[in-house]
Parts: structure tokens; C-alpha cells; sequence
């Protein structure tokens, strides 16, 4: 029988502005210790998800410096002082940027002796599911977009019947249905809006229904690869936004979803929507970190415009940092449980979601 190893979890606390989630909750951390993993956390790591020190000991964690670990699991992408931190031949996890923002870190790593796996990059297959953080953290984000559009929205989501008369339901158009999308709709609907869903690959139309919306067709459709939408030639994006451009307009709530991995998101509000819109309407851009599907949303604020509110909000699973850890938490063990095999730390890069995964491989 192979010799097992002492393979030592690091859980740093996140240095990012703004980000308040924890890469392993205690409950996560508690069954990476049954599994006989050490799981070293650093002082006030789950503090901004107010997770306390004291619950990641009761759980068996041990604080102190975790950058020694064998592996360090993070949220947010390192900083090079961090990167700078990690043991030489280790295995760093977390969303490293690496597919679109040119910061560096994938040299970094490489230079460092570092193998970085990106959370991101985990590829869209059945077997790969339960590791799929994008989908974890979209779901919050999509959630929380359907919130920001009756939180800024100048009337009632749901049909109310009072004395005073009956007040119509708010309607609500969600631009995009992946998870996000999808989260929005079902989010906006309990609240009693009336929900209507649209994206370019077609076969999503029965997702939309099925969460008890609407299906806006506007006969341009645009299927890739991995589940992803491809990008429009520069006819369809035309076409599209001449068609956007007139079904928006009858919306109190425009939620935007739509994001192309690598490049910079597409404009599907134009400033002559949000114009043409009722005085007090909506828009939510889910897109601002990748440039915002909005013509005129400010990334990170929220502004208005021609008596339209645009809301683009920065890395908003941040500010449900409770339930996004969570879920990412689950997305990190199960990427753990495939990593160790038989009590040793093993990269099979034959396997499909390593390989995918892997932005650098130490040498």
C-alpha cells in the first residue's frame, strides 16, 4: 500500500477590495479533516463572511500561516506579493483570471514552480457539476440582480389589489439565461413580477419556461462551445440590437446576463433603449466587470440616466458572502476529492477537468 501523505490545506484570508467570501467554510472544513487533510486557516480568513476563528477550530482547523500548505485554496486571483508566499511545487486553486485580464498570474505561477488551477477554467461536464463555480457564484449573482431591480424600481414587483385599486405587476425582461439568468427570472417571479427570458441559443427557451416565464424569440441564435453563448458576427449583433431595441422599451426591469468567456461583453441596452424607456425602469448589468451589456453603465455604480436607473455592480456574489462561500466551498472540496487519491496529492492530467483547469504546471 502507497505511503499516504500529511497534505497540508491552506485558507488564506482574501485581499481583494470588497471581497468578503472564504475559499472553505468550518462545515467544509470539518470533512476535509475526516478525510484525514490538515487544513491550516489564517487568522480572520472567514471573518467577512462572519465566520468566526473559533468555529474553524471547533471544526479542526489549526490557524497560522497557510501559504506553506501543500495546497492553498483562495477565492479571488493572488496578488504577487501572495504569489510570492507560496511553496515552490504546491498547487494554488481559486479564479486566477488567467482567460481575460492579461494580469500575469499564469507566468507568476510558472515562475514560482506553482501549479495553478482556475476555478473558471473547470470545464462544463456532467462529472465536473459539483465543481462548477461559475454556476455556484452566478446563481447568487443572478439572485441578488432580481432584488437590485425591485430595491431601484419605482413601483411594486407583484399585482397588488388594495382599496385604492389594483396596481399591475412589474415586467420583467431578463436578458441571457444561463444560471444567472435563470436565478433572475425565478427570483423576480416569486416576488410576482411577470418574468419574460431571452438568449441566443435556442435550446434554452424550455429552462425559461420551466421556472414560469416567458420566451422572448427574436430568431437570432448563437450556440457554442462548452454551453457558452459564441460571439455574433457583426450582421447578428446588428440585427440583434434592432430587435432589443424595440422589446426593451415595454420593461420596468431589464436584467443583463450575457457574457462571451475572453472578450469583452456585447452591448445589448443602447442609450436609445434606455431613452425610449418608462421614467423609473431598471437596468441591472450583470456584465460590468467584462465592459457591461449596457451602453451606458457605469461598472460599480449605479447612476441615471434619462430617468433610468443602471445598476452595474462589481462582483456581487461578494455581498452575499454566507451562502457564496458556501457554495464555493463545495466547488473546492470536490475539486480536492479528485485531486487526492489514496491519501496522496495526485494532478492527472489526462483527466479532462485537470487538464482544463491547469493554467500552469510546475516543471
Amino acid at each position: 500500500m502507497a505511503e499516504t501523505q500529511n497534505i497540508v490545506v491552506g485558507v488564506p484570508r482574501e485581499s481583494a477590495p470588497g471581497e468578503r467570501r472564504v475559499a472553505l467554510v468550518p462545515k467544509v472544513v470539518g470533512r476535509l479533516r475526516a478525510s484525514g487533510l490538515t487544513v491550516v486557516v489564517e487568522p480572520g480568513a472567514g471573518g467577512g463572511a462572519l465566520m468566526s476563528d473559533w468555529l474553524y477550530e471547533e471544526a479542526g482547523a489549526t490557524l497560522g500561516d497557510p501559504w506553506a500548505g501543500d495546497v492553498v485554496v483562495k477565492v479571488a486571483a493572488p496578488t504577487d506579493e501572495e504569489i510570492g508566499r507560496l511553496k515552490p511545487g504546491s498547487v494554488l486553486i481559486g479564479f486566477l483570471g488567467t482567460q481575460s485580464d492579461g494580469s500575469g498570474v499564469a507566468d507568476a505561477l510558472a515562475t514560482r514552480d506553482v501549479h495553478g488551477l482556475a476555478m473558471e477554467a473547470i470545464p462544463r461536464i456532467s462529472r465536473a457539476q459539483s465543481m462548477d463555480a461559475l454556476s455556484s457564484q452566478s446563481s447568487v449573482a443572478g439572485y441578488l440582480a432580481a432584488l437590485l431591480g425591485a430595491q431601484h424600481l419605482t413601483r411594486f414587483y407583484p399585482m397588488l389589489t388594495t382599496a385604492a385599486g389594483t396596481v399591475a405587476p412589474a415586467k420583467t425582461l431578463v436578458l441571457g439565461a444561463g444560471v444567472a439568468g435563470l436565478q433572475a427570472l425565478a427570483t423576480a417571479r416569486r416576488l410576482g413580477a411577470q418574468t419574460t427570458g431571452y438568449d441566443v441559443r435556442p435550446e434554452v427557451a424550455e429552462q425559461v419556461r420551466s421556472v414560469g416565464s416567458k420566451w422572448l424569440d427574436l430568431g437570432i441564435e448563437a450556440v457554442g462551445e462548452g454551453g457558452y453563448a459564441r460571439a455574433l458576427t457583426d450582421e447578428e449583433r446588428a440585427e440583434q440590437l434592432k430587435r432589443l431595441n424595440e422589446a426593451v422599451i415595454g420593461y420596468d426591469v431589464v436584467i443583463t446576463t450575457a457574457q462571451v468567456p475572453g472578450r469583452k461583453a456585447p452591448i445589448l441596452v443602447t442609450e436609445d433603449s434606455v431613452t425610449a424607456m418608462r421614467a423609473g425602469s431598471v437596468v441591472v448589468d450583470l456584465a460590468g466587470e467584462s465592459g457591461g451589456n449596457c451602453e451606458v453603465s457605469v461598472p460599480g455604480e449605479v447612476v441615471v440616466r434619462h430617468d433610468v436607473t443602471i445598476v452595474a455592480p462589481l462582483n456581487l456574489p461578494a455581498a452575499m458572502p454566507e451562502s457564496a462561500s458556501e457554495l464555493y466551498s463545495r466547488n473546492v472540496q470536490s475539486l480536492l476529492e479528485l485531486l487526492i487519491t489514496d491519501g496522496r496529492l495526485r494532478l492527472d492530467f489526462e483527466d479532462e477537468i485537470v487538464a482544463s483547469a491547469c493554467v500552469t504546471r510546475r516543471s
